[in-house]
């Protein structure tokens, strides 16, 4: 890529700052933040949790049928002060469960089936300040706790059950090493009772190294860390006597809300959806009712924003009269689920730590905000073909106010238009060659759609869309030049708009980690919806990940690329954010204005063929999406050859190309896609009606992918403990703790025997058992390795059991 005038005085103040070696062009790019040796990975993973059972043994209808607005609602149809019709549809929302499942439903047990080390978890959880252990319980602990025929029992979120039933296997392995009790009690807190859906986060940075894998060292880390998630749900499900009492706990990965949870939306009021979905936070919080607070700041404020773009989406053109399908004061877009995967640096830490040193946190700020700037335009190498989420979108749902979300406080009018008539002309709309939207009325869109064959859109990734991920800045406030407290005068700024909250944290696709904040110097990637192999697919992103941000910070100690390189405009951040979300919807083009003063951008346009003006858009240029991410793998490869060789990459590269062009089998909004299909048994997504796909969609993750998934999570166990287990039997802690849960029993051949038990759910509970244990044990041992790795004198992994009590 042709590159701007370097400035040789910037080049040398990174160059002390950084402490960069130009001795050599080896050394040179050895020396870079972010390379092999240097970067670690954690990934944290928002679930889909349901459960399984009949309506009168499943917490969410009972609490609906049990709530103040259900006999409201029904009281008024009784005395006629309002129509039948909202109560008919929520008496058909509790009769006609699908496959009886119920979408973020909460459990409820007998206390009883807790153990002792269990029930202290849960009590300590239960504290208004956990720091304060023997102060007062939270205000709302009546919410918990109810009596059932005289007995005690309990009611939690699946969140919260998961790490429950981890504190409950420690409690009954009293036979067990003490050391097995700090490897599982360690754990605990990655278990988050958070927003709506269940949350897990890294048991341990992965070590982003050639021997690793770089990026497949994360994936496996996450497989295993998802395999314990579901092992114990299924020990929550029989110790708790779920099942006994008509309940199955299930978790899988999938991207966006259930349509029942939708429908269900559609008829509750707003106050009344925080009461039954969002989280209570028990775990992961000292103070959980205070976070509890702010995550419902966070679905008003959300709920809000989204009625606020209507007023936007009428200033930009798109509604152009008075009749308008309002969005619902309450919003699920915090259902929406994705993975996080954030990208430390150990130098740059490092540095910061150092005192004496120069990078302190104004220049993390300014050397973190270029990082982000020049990471966003590579953006659509992600989207589609490593994660994606798929969605059908029926004609009658094609409302501009709905389809379009948050966008209008995303981007800038001009790319907000431009997006909507190329979405609108990809979409079958068209009567007579022209896009048609609904008209509002259910039974007059119905009647057009079906008369007309107006099937509406296939969207390829449209968590990106439905969620809001990445705020425009305002002429004021920029959010990423690189100056001390951008991010709050931005959301000051958003706030007085009406469109978000100066408490909540400032929303971008990929975001800075800070230092003083978080405890390591990197960045977090937002954009991730659902990989369809976490082997095949996220391993190679997360790599891809380390790569481009190591390439930027090579642009940036080069001085190829500034901060005057990209303004910090609204317009220049607009017009490269309308690329990847075009990505998300399969837009296949957009437009780049020819003056543009995205100099960085402008040097990617260079290497992108096929371009041409607009003769809709004078002063535009048209670009192709496929021929934007082609002309950023070939500057990858120019610019990046030097990394690339440095990490082993150049499979990865070539398999990226495939992807994008196409490849068969290869993108991952096209396996998603084909999964679902077949599992619907269809062929063609507009053969489907728009709601049976989603729910065809919903049931793939659930019964289908959720299996692969524990096919691969057991691949990775079974190759952990092929390494392991000669180090293992040499004795020592290890061999204790591990003949302590398996009585010696042969661990390949145990897995062998146990891998269609797990997945066609015949798992004995004696196996169930072993299974677990023997997680912990290679996570422990995982984590010991990667404690390991971060220090400057390596040692026997039995070294560092020396230090754990020994055997009880």
């Amino acid at each position: 890529m042709k590159r701007a005038p370097v400035h040789t005085d910037g080049i040398s103040s990174w160059d002390r700052m950084l402490e960069i070696d130009r001795t050599s062009m080896d050394r040179f790019v050895q020396s870079l933040p972010f390379v092999p040796e240097d970067a670690a990975a954690g990934v944290e993973n928002e679930l889909s949790a349901a459960v399984a059972g009949q309506k009168h043994s499943v917490d969410l209808p009972i609490i609906i049928q049990d709530s103040s607005f259900y006999r409201n609602l029904r009281k008024r149809v009784d005395t006629e002060e309002s129509t039948e019709k909202p109560f008919l549809k929520l008496r058909a929302f509790l009769d006609e469960s699908n496959e009886a499942v119920w979408e973020n439903s909460w459990v409820r047990f007998p206390l009883r089936c807790l153990n002792a080390y269990a029930q202290t978890v849960l009590y300590t959880d239960m504290l208004a300040d956990k720091r304060i252990p023997d102060g007062p319980f939270r205000a709302d602990m009546d919410r918990y706790f109810f009596d059932e025929k005289g007995e005690k029992w309990v009611r939690i979120p699946v969140s919260y059950l998961i790490k429950l039933a981890l504190a409950q296997y420690i409690g009954q392995t009293k036979h067990s090493t003490v050391s097995l009790r700090i490897f599982g009690e360690a754990m605990l807190s990655h278990f988050l009772c958070d927003n709506t859906s269940p949350e897990t986060f890294s048991f341990y940075p992965a070590p982003m190294n050639l021997e690793n894998g770089m990026g497949r060292a994360a994936a496996q880390e996450t497989l295993l860390r998802h395999l314990l998630t579901h092992l114990l749900v299924v020990y929550g499900n029989h110790h708790f006597m779920l099942q006994h009492h008509g309940q199955k706990a299930q978790i899988c990965l999938a991207p966006n809300p259930p349509q029942r949870l939708i429908a269900l939306n559609e008829i509750i009021p707003d106050a009344f959806y925080r009461q039954l979905f969002m989280n209570p936070c028990l775990s992961g919080w000292d103070r959980g009712e205070s976070k509890q607070d702010y995550m419902h700041v966070c679905h008003r404020v959300l709920s809000r924003s989204q009625l606020n773009a209507v007023s936007k989406l009428r200033d930009a053109g798109i509604i152009q009269s008075n009749l308008v399908v309002l969005p619902n004061l309450s919003n699920v877009s915090l259902a929406n689920n994705g993975t996080h995967v954030s990208i430390s640096s150990r130098k740059l830490h490092q540095l910061y730590r150092d005192s004496g040193k120069a990078f302190n946190a104004v220049e993390e700020k300014r050397f973190g905000d270029l990082i982000i700037k020049i990471y966003e335009h590579f953006l659509p190498l992600f989207v589609n073909t490593y994660s994606a989420a798929p969605y059908r979108l029926g004609f009658e749902q094609f409302h501009p106010e709905k389809v379009l979300g948050f966008l209008p406080h995303e981007l800038d009018f001009t790319h907000l238009r431009m997006l909507w008539r190329r979405w609108k002309k990809k979409a079958k709309l068209k009567i007579f060659g022209f896009p048609m939207t609904p008209m509002g009325p259910e039974w007059l869109d119905a009647l057009i759609a079906r008369v007309c064959g107006l099937k509406g859109d296939l969207i390829p990734d449209f968590r990106l869309i439905d969620y809001l991920v990445a705020l425009l800045s305002t002429n004021e406030s920029p959010a990423l030049d690189g100056s001390i407290g951008n991010d709050i005068r931005l959301k000051r700024d958003l706030t007085e708009q009406g469109i978000f909250d100066s408490r909540m944290a400032l929303y971008l696709f990929y975001r800075m980690r800070q230092a003083d904040v978080h405890g390591f110097c990197g960045f977090e990637g937002r954009y991730y919806s659902l990989f369809p192999s976490l082997l095949q697919d996220m391993g190679p992103a997360v790599s891809l990940q380390t790569l481009i941000t190591a390439l930027a910070a090579k642009y940036i100690v080069q001085g190829d690329v500034t901060h005057a390189s990209i303004p910090d405009l609204p317009f220049v951040e607009s017009e490269r954010r309308q690329i990847t979300f075009g990505a998300a919807i399969g837009i296949p083009t957009f437009f780049i204005k020819i003056d543009s003063p995205n100099v960085f951008l402008q040097n990617i346009l260079k290497e992108v063929r096929r371009t041409r003006f607009s003769t809709r858009y004078p002063g535009y240029i048209r670009v192709h999406q496929q021929e934007y991410k082609l002309a950023l793998v070939r500057i990858l490869r120019e610019d990046a050859a030097d990394l690339i060789e440095l990490m082993h990459m150049q499979a990865e590269i070539e398999a990226l190309e495939q992807r994008i062009l196409d490849a068969p089998g290869m993108a991952a909004s096209k396996k998603l896609i084909r999964g679902i299909l077949t599992h619907a048994g269809a062929t063609d997504p507009f053969r489907v009606e728009s709601r049976d796909f989603n729910t065809a969609a919903e049931s793939y993750y659930r019964n289908v992918l959720s299996k692969e998934h524990l096919l691969e999570a057991m691949h990775v166990l079974r190759e952990c403990v092929r390494l392991f287990e000669p180090i293992w039997n040499q004795g020592g802690s290890w061999r204790t703790i591990l003949n302590a849960f398996s009585k010696s029993r042969p661990l390949m051949l145990f897995l062998e025997e146990v891998d269609g038990d797990l997945l066609n759910e015949r798992l004995v509970y004696e196996d169930l058992d072993v299974l677990i244990g023997l997680l912990i044990l290679v996570i422990g041992f995982l984590k010991h390795q990667s404690e390991q790795s971060f220090r400057e004198t390596p040692s026997d992994p039995e070294e560092g059991m020396q230090r754990l009590p020994k055997a009880a």
